[in-house]
């Protein structure tokens, strides 16, 4: 909470439910922080022309690389950055170890131990970041002494392991870029994904996504949507081998910190799904409450709070942690709160009631199915039942 954030001055609108958490990601992993953005909402209030709000330490020179495709195309533009990434990082470790094998002897104590340190944890984030700058000045200060020591310098940009992180919003991940994510994250590369979930698409107007949920009004779906929402995460929840993680900063701060942790630890590839309240849910108390919107929406079982970690099943825990285990708030007085929905009861009440109890029906169903999973005997490595 105290950490230095690497977002200031955005352009999005006040009471954003997307801005906390770029905000909290910078302010965990900023100074090694890669981002590439989804055209859409957070793309306009992340870069819009003529500044940027991402910045850096005054100090170190190190902060936010940020870069915008295409809406439909980020996965790919992620994935791309990074291999390209970890090409480089292969280069650099292999002339690391060239530098140390032809010209130790004429390296400083510090140089040599430092460059060795790196060897044995390079992988490791946490510590890369805290030797990289000390050793980037040992290698700028003996550069001249031989050229491997040279060839480790230029490449020295990369003597802290980055932290590769695509964000976006529910259009882009449910709809016309989900192909991309599906393939990059089913690819097994190491890569970390932030989908801003406003349940529309915002930036264009507040259109249908597969994200809205049913009963909802959005263009396209003026007589509210009539299927339920795209459960993004328990897609990739079955491959079995992403981390993923569902979380609502206003309701669990504590949990939404603990899922961009674990993700970021995470050996893999990860997504988190974070509910994003928006001028376009139209909620009758404004967004200067967004924080209790979200706090309302966990406690009715609206939106589900929980952490898949595929590495828990190694040491036979189960994998699938629900956060939000106890209901304690009613739907129906959830609903009532946003004009999206209200909309809907005004003009088809009949209609409206249909589809808003079909909805609740399906949202105690699902929590009912995520307590019973949460409490199942974990499945083993090999795919067998714990003891």
């Amino acid at each position: 909470q105290f950490q230095k954030p690497y977002l200031e001055f955005s352009g999005a609108c006040e009471g954003c439910g997307e801005t906390p958490y770029a905000k909290l990601i910078t302010q965990m992993f900023g100074k090694r922080l890669i981002i590439a953005n989804a055209t859409g909402c957070s793309s306009i209030w992340g870069g819009t022309a003529g500044w940027v709000p991402y910045t850096k330490d005054k100090t170190t020179g190190r902060g936010v690389a940020w870069g915008n495709s295409l809406f439909e195309d980020n996965a790919e533009f992620g994935c791309g950055q990074f291999l390209a990434v970890r090409q480089r990082r292969i280069q650099l470790r292999d002339r690391v170890s060239a530098a140390l094998a032809k010209c130790a002897s004429v390296m400083s104590t510090e140089l040599r131990g430092g460059l060795e340190q790196w060897l044995e944890f390079s992988e490791d984030r946490t510590v890369t970041e805290k030797i990289a700058d000390g050793l980037t000045a040992l290698l700028k200060a003996e550069k001249d002494k031989a050229p491997e020591i040279a060839e480790v310098l230029r490449l020295a940009d990369l003597l802290m392991k980055p932290s590769m992180w695509m964000f976006g919003g529910d259009g882009w991940a449910n709809d016309i870029g989900y192909g991309g994510i599906d393939h990059v994250l089913a690819g097994g590369h190491d890569v970390k994904v932030c989908v801003f979930d406003t349940e529309v698409y915002s930036n264009t107007g507040g259109q249908s996504s597969k994200a809205t949920p049913m009963a909802a009004v959005a263009k396209f779906a003026q007589g509210g949507r009539a299927q339920q929402k795209k459960d993004l995460g328990a897609l990739f929840m079955k491959y079995g081998t992403i981390y993923v993680a569902s979380c609502a900063i206003g309701a669990n701060f504590k949990q939404t910190v603990q899922a961009f942790q674990e993700a970021e630890a995470f050996n893999g590839p990860a997504i988190v799904v974070c509910y994003s309240p928006c001028i376009e849910h139209r909620t009758k108390t404004g967004l200067s409450q967004m924080s209790l919107d979200q706090k309302e929406a966990v406690d009715c079982g609206y939106w589900p709070l929980y952490r898949y970690n595929p590495s828990l099943r190694l040491t036979g825990q189960n994998p699938f942690q629900l956060d939000g285990k106890k209901l304690t708030g009613d739907v129906m007085k959830f609903l009532v709160k946003q004009n999206r929905y209200a909309q809907l009861a005004r003009a088809a009440p009949e209609l409206a009631e249909e589809l808003q109890l079909k909805l609740s029906a399906h949202l105690k169903e699902r929590h009912e199915g995520m307590r019973a999973q949460a409490a199942a005997t974990p499945a083993s490595a090999d795919g067998s039942a714990a003891a």
